[in-house]
Parts: structure tokens; sequence; C-alpha cells
């Protein structure tokens, strides 16, 4: 009999991603079972402000002061994302309890902010788990693709549960989480990186064309978070009449998660209403997973950036005309496929720029700075109670202030030169012809 093949450390990595996203729809969907989106939207809008203040603090000041830390300590990162799964299971555990208090918001935003320091410690870990460079976008790509069919799996069971209790789906959660620490623990210790930030390091980061890339993804990650939360507070459900039931909610609570952005996304709406968003969303997160590396065959980072972000323009606007749902469809998948295709595609031309960078960290770093433009675009839509249509033209408008940052102030596009040996990849990001690839293994 033959010995069963070792599981490669990306594997066991991406075991637990997946584990813990289907962790979060459960828990979503817990949350819009509850009063979180019960109480009325104006009321609430304080609340919710305070509570994302609170959620900015970790990464205008414990990313840049401890992440450097943890990246020297071997095994630091997977201590952070150990960390965060257990955090949100013992969250999951108290939102049982108090699933219909007050205590429910503080609970809530902890989550928020545990998920948000697991993603920047993947953005660190995943580069020490694939063999080269070569494979990063698409190891992130597969991990998008992963998280999104797990998030509608968890949305589903957590629907199920609903119909038991309010709580139930915070139940199945914690199992959810037992299971994503222990699948968390089997993931291998990596070094991130074993010296401080070099001069050399630090120089090739500030490139031109690094920093301007880095400020558009930075403008497009804030649209994401002032969509969620624009949205969040638009369809909060019942408002027409329509009554809301557990599958309703579930698919509000699938279309949040599945856009790994907030639990917030999650407001009960009738099924058909959030069956549409989540259909569009999926459809925006799956294109944006399935054909970015595909893309960077033909074109180079910085035409994928600016071509998306034109095409974010274009579909928002047009969402101003739709209005109303159907606005949000249009609006909602076109965010999911531009947020997610930049992001891998500013991934690539980090390596591509920067050879010399430690991109763990690098990767760790940049996530950080995302993550607080998240938080103040989701800080602007609960600041700013906007109409939905003004809410479109304003998405509109943060997509169009990216694009001119990124077609003024970007260096000129180099010229794609694909090598002659297909495993030198010369400086250029290792997407070239598939069958020579294949040849050069």
């Amino acid at each position: 009999m033959s010995a069963a093949i070792p599981m490669s450390p990306f594997t066991r990595f991406g075991r637990t991603h997946g584990l813990g996203a289907m962790s979060d729809a459960m828990l979503a969907v817990a949350l819009a079972g509850s009063i979180f989106f019960s109480i009325d939207p104006d009321a609430a809008r304080w609340r919710v402000a305070l509570y994302l203040l609170l959620t900015i603090a970790p990464f205008a000041v414990v990313t840049p002061l401890l992440g450097p830390l943890v990246d020297r300590v071997r095994g630091g990162r997977r201590g952070m994302i150990i960390t965060s799964i257990l955090a949100r299971l013992l969250i999951a555990w108290q939102m049982i309890e108090h699933i219909d208090g007050l205590l429910l918001f503080p609970l809530a935003f902890g989550l928020l902010v545990m998920q948000k320091t697991y993603s920047i410690a993947k953005s660190a870990v995943v580069p020490s788990l694939v063999r080269n460079d070569i494979e990063l976008v698409e190891a992130n790509a597969k991990l998008a693709m992963l998280s999104a069919v797990c998030s509608m799996v968890g949305a589903g069971i957590g629907g199920i549960a609903l119909l038991v209790s309010s709580s139930s789906p915070a139940v199945v959660a914690v199992i959810g989480y037992g299971l994503t620490l222990v699948a968390a623990i089997q993931v291998p210790k990596v070094l991130v990186a074993d010296a401080p930030v070099s001069a050399g390091e630090r120089a090739v980061l500030r490139q031109r064309g690094i920093l301007t890339a880095s400020l558009a993804i930075g403008l497009l990650r804030a649209v994401v978070g002032f969509t969620t939360f624009l949205l969040a507070f638009e369809f909060r459900g019942g408002g027409d009449g329509v009554s809301i039931d557990a599958a309703g909610r579930a698919a509000g609570a699938g279309s949040g998660v599945v856009r790994s952005e907030s639990v917030l996304a999650a407001a009960p709406a009738p099924a058909w209403h959030f069956g549409l968003v989540l259909g569009s969303v999926g459809l925006g997160a799956f294109l944006a997973a399935q054909f970015s590396a595909r893309l960077r065959l033909r074109l180079l980072e910085e035409r994928i950036i600016r071509g998306v972000l034109f095409v974010g323009v274009t579909l928002s606007g047009l969402s101003v005309w739709l209005g109303g749902l159907w606005g949000a469809v249009l609006v909602g998948g076109t965010v999911a496929m531009c947020s997610g295709t930049a992001k891998l595609a500013f991934d690539s031309l980090v390596q591509r720029d920067a050879p010399g960078a430690n991109h763990g960290r690098s990767f760790a770093k940049f996530e950080g700075r995302f993550q607080l433009a998240w938080a103040i675009g989701a800080l602007l839509a609960v600041f700013l109670p906007l109409s939905i249509e003004v809410g479109y033209l304003f998405i509109a408008a943060l997509f169009a202030a990216a694009l001119t940052w990124f077609g003024l102030a970007s260096p000129p596009i180099p010229r794609i030169q694909t090598p002659n040996e297909p495993d030198r990849p010369d400086g250029q990001f290792g997407f070239w012809r598939r069958g020579d690839l294949d040849e050069g293994r």
C-alpha cells in the first residue's frame, strides 16, 4: 500500500482559511437575526460610528508597532492568526448569551477587528507558504475563491440553524471556529523576516510606481468600506412590508461575508432582494479570483489597475441612473470584482518592482494601510446619511479620483519583455505562456 502524500503547508492554510470564512458567515447570520438590525437606522448610526472609531485604532497604532516585532519571531504571524481565531470563538460564545442585548454591539465590532487582524496576518504568511513568487498571485486567487464558496456554505448552515432559534447560528459558529483553530495549529511556523528593514528594501518599496499604486488601491478599499455600510443602512429589510424570513437573513449575511468586508452587510431583507445582491457580489468575486492571473498573461499590472478603475467609474455611474435595488446589484458586483482584481494586480506589481523586498513583511504593511482606508470609507458612510442614489454617485466619484491619481501620478507603463527562459522572470512577474511554464518545470 502506497504511503499517503503529505499535505502541503499552503493546503493546510487553505483549509484553515476556508473553515474560518465558513464560521464568519454563520456568525453573520446570527447578527442578521438579532437586534443588531432591528433598531432604527438613525438611532444606530452613533453606535456604529463609535465602534468604527475604535476599529481604526489597531490599524493606525498597533500594526506599525507590533508588525515588525512579530515578523522577526518564528511563528509570530501564525500566532496572530491563531489568536484572532480564538478571539472570534470567544466572541461567538458570548453572542449566544447576548444575541438580543446591547453587549452585542461591542462584540460585533470586536469580531470585525479580529477579522481585519487575521487579514493582515494572512498577507504576511501566504508568501512563505508557496514555493516562489510566481505562485503567489495564483495562491491568493485560490484563497479568494475558497473564501467565497465556504462563505456561501456557512451562510446556508447559519440560515438553517436560524430556524431553530436566534442564537443557534452562534452555536454552530463556535463549533466552526473550534475546527478552524485545530486546523490553524497544524499550519507550520514560518519566519516572515529574519532581519529589520534594510535601506535597500525601504528604497524599492518607496518607488514612485509602488506608492502611486498603493494610494489608488487604498482609495479603492475605501470604496469597499463605504459601499458596505451604505448598503447595510439602505437594505435593512421590512421597510416595504415584505416579511423578513430566515432565507433572507442568510442571503444577506452571505453577501456581506463573500465580500470579506463586514458583518454589517448582513442586514435582514427579503430573500429575493439579497439573493440578487448575493448573486452579483458572488459573480464579481468569482470573476476577480478566476481571471486575474489569466488577465496578467496579456496585460501589465498597471494596465489592469487602470482598467478596473475605469470599469468602476463606468458601472458605478450607471448604477446612479438605475438607482434602488438594481443599482445596488450592479454596484455590489462591480466593487467586488474591481477590488479583488486590483489587489491581486498590486501584489504582482510589488513583486515585480521590489524584488529585493521581503514580500511577506511588505504585504502585511500595505494590508494594514488598506484596512485603515476601509475603516475610513465605512466611517464616511455612517457619518453621511446619504440617499442610496447619492451614495452611488459618491462611489463613482471615488473611483474617478483613484483613476485620475493613478493616471497622472504613475510613471510610464513599462513594456513587457517575455524572457527566453521561463524560470528566470528577470524582474517581471512570472505569468508567461502557460505551455512554456509547463515545459520549464
